[in-house]
């Protein structure tokens, strides 16, 4: 089962799920939101990115407002603030056959776009 965790009130997260029309791809949805993410499934999203620091969104405001810039976070850290807020989650993420692309950065973006592609719907 293809997984996707996203944001609903996320216009960028809208907007990609419109662009690689991910209603025909078969993902169950998780808006992180309504349903945030748990420790498991945080688990093996580390388990597939190498770090909880890779998932760690930098561009949050509460990273910003908390001045966490100017502190030395640690692998701990970074999951404890994205268990405990899910605005520290960088998203979306989708998790597809085993492989998981992370944020909307373009590259992240046309990977997910090509790997749906040799899926077929």
């Amino acid at each position: 089962m293809n997984k996707g965790y996203y944001l609903s009130t996320c216009d960028t997260c809208k907007r990609i799920l419109r662009l690689l029309e991910i209603d025909k791809w078969n993902f169950e949805l998780q808006d992180i939101k309504t349903s945030p993410v748990t420790a498991e499934q945080l688990e093996k999203m580390k388990a597939m990115a190498g770090s909880y620091e890779a998932l760690f969104s930098r561009t949050a405001r509460k990273y910003r407002e908390r001045k966490l810039k100017n502190q030395q976070l640690g692998e701990n850290d970074y999951r404890d603030f994205i268990l405990n807020e899910y605005t520290f989650l960088k998203r979306p993420v989708f998790i597809v056959d085993g492989e998981i692309f992370i944020g909307n950065s373009k590259k992240s973006i046309q990977a997910l776009s090509e790997k749906l592609v040799k899926l077929k719907p």
